[in-house]
């Protein structure tokens, strides 16, 4: 994937989070990326290609499954401490994602994430973010877990398959308090 904005940054907590998804980095990583996460500082910022090359060589060393783990750590290293006590439904986590993405990444242009859709046990989400659909998918699957919920996430829309940008639709069989907490009902 080519990526050619020069000023986004990513946060460095996100980059060292790999270090924590895999039993045996050496052997998935290989030595020269073990070495280099390993000097890198947590509140750092670096360039985004350098994520950007590190979730493909995730994916061509550990595969899709990879990916969703490397997300999952994302929220765990990065964003469940700092916000596990505001986290307290799908509906926040959902209108809170932009907000976590742009603590995580910094500079010009860089993308975001857009609420499409919202109701009971339902949402649809644009990304237009420039991480591996299968990194966000874990990252979501992390963050709604971490408020009790349990989420089916299908992907209608790629940017990777030629579409403008992702669409993920999130489903769930909660319908109450702990999907929507006290956000408004979006129709898509």
């Amino acid at each position: 994937m080519t990526y050619e904005n020069a000023s986004h940054e990513a946060l460095g907590s996100d980059l060292m989070a790999v270090l924590n998804t895999m039993r045996f980095p050496e052997e998935v990583l290989g030595p020269y990326w073990v070495e280099r996460l390993r000097s890198m500082n947590h509140e750092a910022w670096y360039p985004m290609q350098t994520m950007l090359q590190l979730q493909q060589q995730v994916l061509h060393r550990g595969g899709r499954a990879s990916l969703l783990q490397m997300g999952r750590q994302f929220f765990r290293d990065t964003h469940h401490q700092r916000m596990g006590e505001k986290l307290r439904s799908a509906g926040d986590v959902i209108y809170g994602l932009d907000h976590m993405y742009r603590f995580a990444n910094r500079g010009h242009n860089i993308g975001g994430w857009e609420v499409l859709g919202f109701g009971p046990g339902h949402s649809v989400l644009r990304k237009k973010t420039p991480h591996h659909c299968a990194v966000d998918e874990g990252f979501l699957h992390e963050a709604l877990q971490s408020v009790g919920v349990v989420v089916l996430i299908v992907q209608p829309e790629c940017s990777l398959t030629g579409a403008k940008a992702c669409e993920l639709e999130l489903r769930s069989s909660m319908r109450d308090q702990r999907w929507t907490g006290e956000h408004p009902q979006k129709q898509a």
